[in-house]
């Protein structure tokens, strides 16, 4: 920069009392949002009783309450819009201080550019200039560009501590009519405390992101417990609004590398960045991260153009029908519906995309937090019918492709085990389950989710391991219908045609003190389809138990049948079970293969009527 550039630049720093004198009543200023708030013109216009500053308008796309206090004795000094209702912000507006104004979040710049939303003045953070002139946006680039294009006073307030991050973040120090010099440091926010329900969630919600896929991230302590969880994956890419401390932990891990991206190929894409001063410190003149605007980051075309993005979604509250009561109150920044909607339409529009709504069963006043009805909770995400996985410290729900009635099962197996049993009498009086529909109310507890496990099989077939629950009844019929009827017949020793509701039902819910059924899943992570089950069920006058297999006949001899009689076995033998007994038809020559090759020990095998009654004790050496 030349001595005369620099001296052009500084003669525009002036005190904040020069800016403020510049200010008419009933003008409309934007403020920028989160660290990027101008702290010291805020701060200096709210200290001040000048007569000018009456009237005011501040715009701001989320207000995070730090400089600007929307208490009942400013309402004559100011009226803040804002496009977001949590935070601090959400009593204000309900009790009528503060104006909402319901919009998309990628429609915001172009409502300001377009001027149907009037802005008179911007009050803008910026980085230090460099040699050329060009300061910064820094960690927040907002709509600040649109605002700037539209008002008459622009004021750039010089923070030394703004990093310089990199994407459409540069203006001009000849865009400024007035600089000032903050005299305070940014905004920062500390990481968000992670119990152990939302690590258990976190973990969950882990498990349904696959290598490659693209995310979306938020504020909250659901994020910040899915972040460690995700570090074992691959090629993970970022497109989100907020960029925080849980991402820049998951960039650094080496998991992000934003190589699969249909868009910003190779970098990881923000709105904003909310975090504490070294995740700041980190951004600064950081290649790897592309700041943009929130058109361009919330826009679902350009969200869908990558492939398998994921978004996740906190939810307060969701019913056995799949509606969604989104957060709201002081504290949350968690997506709105029209924010939640643009970034699920973007899921939809991906190829492999996905969306996720995850919370914890019950709330922090250890409520229920699946519920029968949604109805009378505000924040409501309307878009029940394209649902597709809803969360919980619990397991997954299912919700893509689901009736009403498959949907609710669902979401009881992951509600909390203590509300499961009131939840199937209120969904039963809403005609939502079958009247004779079966639970067995201490089997919540019981569940051991402990045993899910993933294995690849002989042709590269991966099958996903978990016990069996009570809403697989549906799943678990299909799987019947699929068997010939030799399988049937060596399955159930009888040529069974069909397999109704009730009969199954009372298949699959089942006491795990003396039962343990372990089905295979294949597809997608959070549904698929079942291939494969096995079973032991306690003898009561012997330390031995029933065993039995059923695999779908298109996935057999890959080895399932053995893997599955090993994982019982091991199971079995911590619960102090001796050995298994089995009853195989003499005809079914592949079963007794299974039996011989898994058994650790000799079999006991006694013919009779053409089934072979099998004794298989667990020997010692298969102990160790």
């Amino acid at each position: 920069m030349s001595a005369s550039e620099k001296m052009e630049w500084e003669s525009k720093l002036v005190e904040p009392g020069r800016v403020l004198s510049k200010i008419r009543p009933g003008m409309s200023i934007f403020l920028g949002t989160g660290v990027a708030e101008p702290r010291t013109l805020v701060r200096s216009l709210m200290a001040s009783d000048a007569g000018n500053l009456r009237d005011l308008e501040f715009i701001q796309l989320v207000s995070f309450g730090q400089a600007i206090s929307i208490a009942e004795e400013n309402t004559q000094k100011f009226r803040l819009k804002t496009f977001f209702s949590g935070w601090v912000a959400s009593e204000a507006i309900t009790a009528g201080r503060v104006d909402l104004i319901p919009t998309p979040f990628s429609r915001i710049p172009h409502l300001i550019e377009s001027g149907a939303i009037g802005i008179d003045a911007a009050f803008i953070q910026i980085s230090p200039p460099d040699d050329e002139g060009y300061c910064s946006l820094g960690p927040s680039i907002d709509a600040a560009r649109q605002a700037m294009s539209q008002a008459s006073l622009v004021v750039g307030e010089i923070n030394d501590r703004a990093p310089r991050t990199l994407g459409d973040t540069f203006v001009s120090i000849h865009d400024f009519d007035y600089l000032v010099r903050s005299a305070e440091p940014p905004i920062y926010f500390s990481r968000w405390p992670v119990d152990d329900v939302f690590e258990k969630v976190g973990a969950n919600v882990a498990s349904l992101i696959q290598d490659g896929s693209c995310i979306a991230f938020s504020l909250g302590p659901l994020f910040d417990a899915l972040a460690p969880h995700l570090k074992g994956k691959r090629h993970l890419g970022i497109h989100s609004p907020f960029f925080t401390d849980a991402l820049m932990d998951l960039v650094k891990s080496g998991a992000v590398t934003n190589r699969r991206k249909g868009v910003f190929l190779g970098k990881s894409v923000a709105a904003y960045a909310i975090g504490t001063e070294e995740l700041m410190r980190w951004l600064h003149r950081n290649p790897l991260i592309e700041f943009q605007g929130i058109d361009v980051v919330a826009d679902p075309r350009r969200i869908g153009a990558n492939d398998r993005f994921i978004v996740v979604l906190p939810a307060r509250k969701v019913d056995l029908t799949g509606g969604i009561a989104l957060h709201s109150g002081k504290g949350n920044v968690g997506a709105g519906p029209g924010e939640a909607q643009e970034f699920f339409s973007g899921a939809a529009f991906s190829r492999g995309g996905r969306t996720i709504f995850a919370l914890p069963s019950r709330n922090l006043k250890n409520e229920p937090n699946i519920i029968i009805s949604v109805e009378d909770y505000p924040n409501q995400f309307s878009n029940r019918e394209s649902l597709d996985l809803v969360v919980t410290e619990y397991g997954v729900a299912s919700m893509k492709g689901r009736t009403t009635r498959e949907r609710a099962l669902a979401l009881i197996d992951i509600a909390h085990p203590d509300d499961r049993a009131e939840l199937v009498r209120l969904a039963k009086e809403r005609h939502l389950l079958f009247p004779d529909q079966l639970y067995l109310a201490e089997s919540g507890h019981l569940y051991p989710d402990e045993l899910a496990c993933d294995h690849v099989f002989k042709g590269g077939l991966s099958v996903r391991f978990r016990a069996i629950k009570p809403s697989d009844v549906d799943e678990m019929r299909r799987l019947f219908y699929r068997f010939s009827d030799t399988a049937v017949y060596y399955r159930y020793f009888s040529p069974i045609k069909t397999m109704p509701h009730a009969k199954m039902q009372e298949y699959v819910t089942i006491d795990y003190r003396r039962t343990l059924s372990i089905v295979g899943l294949i597809g997608e992570p959070g549904e698929g389809r079942i291939i494969a089950e096995a079973r032991y069920v306690r003898l009561h006058d012997l330390p031995y138990a029933d065993v039995a297999f059923v695999v779908d006949e298109n996935c057999q001899g890959k080895g399932i049948a053995r893997f599955l009689f090993e994982m019982l076995a091991k199971i079995a033998k911590e619960k102090g079970i001796e050995g298994f007994k089995a009853d195989v038809l003499a005809t079914n020559t592949s079963m007794l293969k299974v039996f011989e090759s898994a058994a650790d020990g000799p079999i006991q095998a006694v013919m009779e009527g053409g089934v072979y009654q099998l004794t298989i004790p667990f020997s010692e050496k298969g102990d160790e």
